[in-house]
């Protein structure tokens, strides 16, 4: 439970924020990516473009929407990536022939010798995590999070609908409330 600092009485009814799931999960992340941040930065790459390329890297192509499943990135975003990537000539875009809204997305040679020269960076970085941590414990680790992912998307979606709404703790605190940034006026 969180507790206001100093007078140690709880504020609301929820387990400590720094002990959520969802907050270990952020904080490790972000601990792994700072020790990747510095040599993407060296090769002018952000950590989503280098999500792309990595991904790109193991195909011929790929249709642009099972890309954005693939690298967890929203479309606009990574609509986004792939133009600066494109203008970059590390991936080309090519329409397909059946289908003109759709579009095939492939490394070009330009790309695969970026990845080339970011690999090494990256598998030492990944040998350091693995020496700290251990390499039965970073096993172990990856197992576990397949498994959480596995039986958490086994579990029955949760959808809250208009009757929700009419629930007083909902009604009560959310009334009249927009979703989202304010708009600007």
């Amino acid at each position: 439970m969180d507790t206001p600092a100093g007078n140690g009485k709880m504020k609301v009814r929820l387990r400590s924020f720094s002990n959520s799931l969802p907050m270990s999960l952020l904080k490790a992340r972000e601990s792994v990516m700072q020790r990747f941040r510095s040599s993407l930065r060296l090769f002018n790459i952000t950590e989503q473009q280098w999500r792309v390329l990595r991904a790109l890297s193991s195909v011929e192509s790929i249709e642009v929407t099972v890309l954005a499943k693939a690298t967890f990135l929203l479309a606009p975003s990574l609509s986004r990536i792939l133009k600066d990537l494109e203008e970059r000539h590390l991936v080309i875009k090519t329409p397909v022939a059946k289908d003109l809204r759709r579009s095939l997305v492939s490394v070009t040679p330009d790309g695969l010798k970026l990845i080339d020269a970011v690999a090494p960076h990256s598998e030492r970085i990944y040998s350091e995590i693995t020496q700290a941590f251990g390499e039965e414990k970073m096993k172990l680790l990856q197992d576990l999070l397949k498994e959480l992912e596995t039986d958490i998307n086994k579990l029955p979606a949760i959808v809250h609908d208009a009757a929700d709404r009419q629930m007083p703790e909902f009604s009560q605190t959310t009334a009249g409330l927009p979703r989202g940034r304010p708009r600007k006026s």
